[in-house]
């Protein structure tokens, strides 16, 4: 008879032994979206976020940061706060205006969407940047780099029109420069240092079976919940003994509330073989 048998193998921070270390790269970025319903309705969100840990919301109406985290301030003075707050309530008016202002000559079709993006990613050994993009109804239109906007090349004669007024406002784009490759980096250095703890706490997961919808007579659906993790990484797999169990389904890797992940895996098999069937969790390691 078929034993299957869930092994919990690893929860791994890629890096080495040494607590002083973050998974890397490490990036911290600003989202800006603006529905544009009509001429004269726009909607906007924003929101800051820590690789995929958001760290930050942001009120439409005020434009005052909301800190999600004890650490979300990192090591910015409030004066230096209350400038990236102004900054980004200044962009989350500028653009729309921009866009708004340019719909016909772009050939904009209400409504639509324009999401900004805007941060730094930091890179062990490697050299880092900020970067700026600018999408339209999901699609990549154009970017920034070196004081200059630049068309995606799926943008076509659109991107191409956007770039050349945008690159108008010289005193601007160094500001943006500024920004995104010095002040980006700074609080994301800060704000990796200040949460440094929370970071690189290590939480086992807490890992359940259930049964999901018959795939087929004769069939079961076996689900593998695993849920309460920290870091991110982790693998899990269905063993057949030493061997991978063909088959798995693995879902997306889910955030909880409080920082940690949950994820959902599943196999088909049938009846027969899930007879027997044991749960197993091994230890978490390090990845040197």
């Amino acid at each position: 008879m078929l034993f299957l048998h869930l092994v919990l193998l690893t929860v791994l921070v890629p890096g080495g032994d040494s607590d002083d270390d973050l998974p890397g790269p490490n990036s911290f970025r600003i989202i800006l979206t603006t529905s544009f319903y009509n001429r004269s309705w726009t909607q906007s969100l924003g929101s800051g976020w820590l690789d995929e840990l958001q760290t930050h919301g942001w009120d439409s109406k005020t434009g005052a940061l909301h800190y999600l985290r004890p650490w979300s301030r990192g090591n910015f003075s409030q004066k230096e706060l209350t400038e990236q707050e102004r900054s980004l309530h200044a962009a989350s008016i500028v653009f729309p205006l921009i866009f708004q202002n340019n719909a016909n000559k772009w050939q904009l079709e209400y409504p639509f969407l324009v999401q900004l993006v805007k941060g730094c990613v930091l890179h062990v050994g490697e050299a880092s940047r900020g970067f700026l993009r600018v999408a339209y109804q999901g699609s990549d239109l154009v970017s920034f780099q070196n004081t200059s906007w630049w068309p995606s090349p799926k943008g076509g004669n659109r991107a191409q029109e956007v770039c050349k007024l945008l690159n108008q406002y010289h005193v601007v784009n160094v500001r943006i420069e500024a920004h995104i490759n010095e002040i980006c980096f700074r609080f994301l250095s800060g704000l990796l240092d200040a949460g440094k703890a929370d970071l690189q706490r290590q939480v086992r997961p807490e890992a359940w079976l259930s049964r999901g919808p018959s795939p087929g007579p004769g069939c079961l659906l076996l689900v593998c919940h695993v849920s309460g993790f920290h870091p991110k990484p982790v693998w899990v797999m269905w063993m057949r003994g030493e061997q991978e169990q063909p088959g798995t389904q693995r879902g997306d890797v889910l955030p909880h509330a409080d920082g940690t992940w949950y994820l959902q895996t599943s196999l088909d098999v049938e009846a027969r073989e899930a007879a027997g069937l044991q749960a197993h969790d091994g230890e978490v390691k390090r990845n040197s």
